[in-house]
C-alpha cells in the first residue's frame, strides 16, 4: 500500500473501529501478526504488506467482524476472515 493521506485514513480507521470490542482482533500480514489496536504496529504493517487476514475471538467478535469487514471494504482492500 502506498504511503499517503488514504493510506493514514486507512489505519485510523482501522485503529479507531477496532477500540470499543472486547475481542482480540488480529491481522495477519505477509509478514507478521499486529494487534490492530496498536496503531504503530498497524502502520508498519499494512505499508510493507499485500495480503491481509483478520483473526477476531472474543465475547462480540460477529459484530467486530462485520465492522472490520466493512472499513476494508470502504478502502476497497480484500480481507480474508477467520
Amino acid at each position: 500500500m502506498e504511503l499517503g493521506p488514504t493510506f493514514a485514513r486507512f489505519v485510523v480507521e482501522l485503529n479507531k473501529t477496532a477500540q470499543p470490542f472486547q475481542s482480540s482482533i488480529v491481522l495477519k500480514t505477509d509478514h507478521r501478526s499486529i494487534d490492530v489496536k496498536s496503531i504503530l504496529g498497524l502502520t508498519h504493517s499494512i505499508l510493507t504488506s499485500e495480503k491481509f487476514q483478520l483473526e477476531i475471538h472474543g465475547s462480540d467478535e460477529e459484530k467486530a467482524k462485520e465492522e472490520m469487514v466493512q472499513v476494508f471494504r470502504d478502502f476497497h482492500i480484500p480481507v480474508e476472515v477467520n
